[in-house]
């Protein structure tokens, strides 16, 4: 029975390691941004240059920038009715609604007590995600009370990039990739084999490495690879089941259907 079981594993292993992701092309527009930042659901295009972050849709543009504060190092749109900004030099987030009006500016050099944060991303209700960099650790941190609802234990290795939705929080580090749920509970840790950023849309993920992309589906812990053709990706992000793809002078837009 055990040489049974032994040979039904390993096939099942050898067919899953066999599957890839497609990336159908479905429309290339050219297009002059310095950086794409993501397409909503409405498919508003929002895009930085430099200090100045805009919003276009149906031919409209709407733009915010914050001269003191100067150039922006993150935004996350998740929400589009609560956008937020990162000024990492100055260590200091915004929010903004829908209109690109300023709602809220957390300075969290004021916050007791001082945080050094390096990284953002969306949160449930009133608060983000932010990573403590002294404390190496994540906090989910509500901006209405200024207060930590919920913290992580710290991580040994240097934070890439930080994704969240409503439920759920993905922290990229050189070493591992880490989920948390909103109560802080890790539910998820697998080896980080070379990726640098990552993109999240309905709790599945798209990752870069130096050869490509990877496909994460949610509740999967093995990553499986998206055909791109060789296209240079300046920036990449997944809205739906939809990837777009930046080269700098072309937007590319996919169906992802995994094989």
């Amino acid at each position: 029975m055990k040489p049974i079981l032994f040979i039904i594993s390993c096939f099942t292993i050898s067919v899953f390691s066999q599957e890839t992701v497609e990336a159908k092309l479905v429309r290339t527009q050219a297009i002059d941004l310095h950086t794409i930042v993501g397409i909503d659901n409405f498919g508003a295009v929002y895009h930085v240059n430099g200090i100045v972050l805009h919003k276009t849709s149906s031919g409209k543009d709407l733009v915010y920038s914050n001269v003191q504060l100067g150039n922006i190092t993150t935004v996350g749109i998740f929400n589009p009715l609560k956008i937020n900004i990162f000024y990492k030099i100055f260590n200091t987030a915004v929010i903004l609604d829908n209109r690109l009006a300023e709602a809220q500016k957390i300075d969290f050099n004021t916050v007791q007590p001082y945080k050094n944060v390096s990284h953002i991303a969306t949160g449930y209700d009133t608060t983000l995600w932010v990573f403590n960099a002294d404390m190496q650790q994540l906090e989910l941190f509500d901006y209405k009370t200024n207060k930590t609802r919920v913290a992580t234990i710290p991580v040994q290795s240097n934070v890439l990039d930080l994704v969240s939705n409503y439920n759920f929080c993905w922290l990229l580090t050189e070493k591992f990739l880490y989920k948390y749920n909103y109560f802080g509970s890790l539910v998820m840790k697998i080896e980080n084999r070379g990726f640098t950023k990552l993109s999240e849309s309905n709790g599945n993920l798209v990752l870069k490495e130096d050869k490509g992309l990877q496909y994460l589906p949610k509740d999967y812990e093995r990553p499986l690879p998206i055909s791109v053709n060789g296209l240079l990706i300046s920036q990449f992000f997944v809205t739906a089941e939809t990837l777009y793809i930046y080269d700098s002078k072309k937007l590319h837009q996919f169906q992802l259907i995994i094989k």
